[in-house]
Parts: C-alpha cells; structure tokens; sequence
C-alpha cells in the first residue's frame, strides 16, 4: 500500500480502480471536508469517471483539469494521474460556460470567489486566487482586468490553461460529478501556497502599435496587415525568409510581447494565419497595445530559472527538500524541444526540493512581481510551493 507523506500529500498514480482504490484507502479517514486536487494528461482523459467515482465513494472533494501532460520526476509524461491531497479542501468553485450565463464573465467569477472568500479560515497571509480556464474561453486576459477591479489586492492571483494541444474544444475541467468545458475552476490556496513566475523573455528595442485587434485576433500591425509586418521584421531582425508554408515552423520561436509600464513584457505566441493576413495568438491582444517582436530564449537563458528560484525563496524562505507544483508553458516546451526537462532538472536543483508535481499548461496566469496586476501570459513557468497547513 502507498506511504501517505502528511506533510505534503502529493502522489502520481497510474490511473486504474486498483490504484486508486489503493491510494484513496491508505489516507486517514477523512475528516468532513477533506479533498484532492486532480492533474490528468489528455491521453487519460476516458479514465476520469474511475476516479470521480472513488471519490464520491470514500467521501472526499475532487476538482481538478485536463492538460496535455504531466511532470513527474522533472520530465514531461502522458500517463496516470496526480493526486494532491488536502486534509481540508479549500474552497472552489466550478463555472461552465462562462461566457453565456446571462451576464459578464468576470462578474460571475468575482461572485463565485467572493463566495469562497466568506467561507475561508482567517490567515495571516492572503490567499491565492488559483484559476483554471479551459484554454478555448477567448476572452481570459478580459475576466482577469474585470476581477482584479474587484477584488484587487484581497487575493494574490495565479492559474493556468487546461484543455488540449491541439486547441479543439474539450472537457477539461471537473469535480467530483461533472466534467465541463469553455469555464472555470476556482480555487483559494492558503497563503503559504504563493506563486511564482517567470518567463526569461529579453524585449528589445523596437516596438509597434497593434492598431486593429479582436480578441485574439491581430489585424493590422501599424495600420499593415499583420502577417505583412510580422514577415519584414523577422527578416530584418533574424533573416529568415517567413511564409505561409513554414510559418507554423517559425511562429512558437518568434512570439509577440505586449509592452507594460516598467518595460516588462506579456508574451503572446501566434498560433494561426488567416487568409487574410491576420494572425491569431493565445491570448487576447489589446486594440493599440504597443508590441515587440520577442526572440523565444535558449533553456535556462537570461537566468530565468534561477531568477524564479530566487523569487520562491524570497517569499517562502527554504524549499529543501520541500514540494513544488509546477505548471509550464506547453508553447515554450515547443520551442525549447528536450532541452524544456533541462530547466525543470535545473529549477529542481537550484531550489533543492524534494519532489516536483504540475503539467503542461496551455496560458499562465500571473504577475511577474510580488502583489502585482495578474495578466494572462505563454511560454511560462508559474510555481508554488505544496505546503498544505
């Protein structure tokens, strides 16, 4: 029978009734209230039901998502499950088809988090507000501008994307007896779970304005079609000879920033071309945003990894020996090839933890400092260290 670390409860199962019978049976008897938290890759998606079903059985909370893969042991796998253990699960929510309830989706998860909010122990330390959207909600970087109006600096701010790689519409988000799609999942972490997150992109110089923009969509880029523009400037800048035949080659390493106040950049990798010269990004585009041209970098490049070690210590002090649920950008593992598990053995061994839980995430949600303004992000690393109170 599986050991139960009370510490931190964090354990990948193969994904059958007999594990996770095994795995389920071996916690405590679960006091009122207790729960996990499920990460599935999409190859096991069809599995879902066996463990919805034990969990109803043995009266524990589930919620979870779907993602493309997995990590465990710092690489990027296709099978079996984490199950991350709460002795008390905190509260959530679940909200699908966010879009289409009657009024504006960021309203809606504001009432639904300050539900959680009324219903949270007392803590020193604020919690985190960790959501997973399903990655076809086109609107996501909107909901976060509407909820941090609201609820401002009474919750730090962190998520991800689930859903599949391919971008097709999918069921990706559940609890313990519903499985949804084109929602939400909403969950307040207890204070010692902050995040972290980095991106190790380097803007340069040059910068344009996205002058004709809906949603994810970019029109025109100073007043040109887009694709026009974003050809030239890769040709001026790193002389590669962009077309329509190898821009699908091309576009993971060549990505968008959106310039903020302080120089920082929000990256938005292209992943369509339309027929008309627009292009399509993950994540919304702002009409008028200034944007850059970003070259994506090499593993560990500008000290990505060790910048977002340094910020994780900073915040929570040692993490020796300690847990670590770690989500990364499925864009940037594109990019990045083998050498994407060189900076998950890198950030394992710059922080000294003992075991590394997440998945391969389709958007991050997140600021790049402490407290700051949360924005929808690609080609990220956001963490948090698993230390259940």
């Amino acid at each position: 029978m599986p050991r139960i670390d009370r510490v931190t409860p964090m354990h990948h199962i193969e994904l059958n009734a007999e594990s996770i019978a095994q795995i389920l049976s071996a916690y405590d008897a679960p006091q009122a209230g207790a729960g996990i938290v499920a990460l599935l890759p999409e190859a096991e998606r069809d599995r879902l039901p066996l463990l919805q079903n034990a969990c109803r059985q043995h009266g524990l909370a589930l919620a979870g998502g779907v993602f493309p893969a997995l990590i465990e042991h710092q690489q990027f796998v296709r099978q079996g499950a984490w199950l991350l253990y709460f002795a008390q699960m905190p509260p959530y929510f679940l909200l699908p088809a966010v879009n289409q309830r009657g009024k504006p989706a960021g309203q809606i998860v504001v009432e639904a988090a300050q539900e959680c909010l009324k219903r949270s122990a007392q803590d020193r330390q604020k919690p985190t507000l960790f959501m997973l959207f399903d990655s076809m909600v086109p609107n996501i970087a909107s909901i976060l501008d509407d909820v941090y109006l609201e609820l401002a600096d009474r919750v730090e701010y962190a998520g991800v994307n689930a859903g599949s790689e391919t971008f097709q519409p999918m069921p990706c988000l559940f609890d313990e007896a519903a499985v949804i799609g084109d929602g939400v999942l909403g969950m307040l972490l207890p204070g010692s779970m902050a995040p972290a997150l980095a991106h190790g992109f380097e803007p340069p110089e040059r910068a344009m304005s996205a002058t004709s923009t809906e949603g994810n969509r970019i029109a025109m880029i100073d007043w040109r079609p887009a694709f026009e523009v974003y050809q030239e400037i890769i040709k001026a800048q790193y002389d590669i000879d962009l077309t329509r035949d190898n821009f699908y080659e091309y576009a993971v390493h060549f990505p968008f920033g959106i310039l903020r106040a302080g120089g920082d950049a929000v990256v938005r990798i292209p992943v369509a071309l339309a027929d008309d010269g627009a292009l399509y990004c993950v994540g919304e585009i702002p009409e008028n945003a200034m944007l850059v041209l970003l070259q994506a970098p090499e593993a560990g490049a500008n000290n990505c990894i060790v910048h977002l070690a340094e910020k994780l210590k900073a915040t929570h002090g040692s993490l020796d020996g300690k847990a670590l649920l770690t989500f990364y950008c499925a864009g940037r593992k594109m990019h990045l090839g083998e050498a994407a598990e060189e900076e998950l053995a890198e950030l394992h061994a710059v922080t000294g933890i003992g075991e590394m839980a997440g998945a391969l995430s389709l958007g991050e949600i997140g600021s790049t400092v402490r407290w700051g303004y949360p924005m929808f992000h690609n080609a990220t690393l956001v963490c948090s260290p698993w230390q259940v109170p």
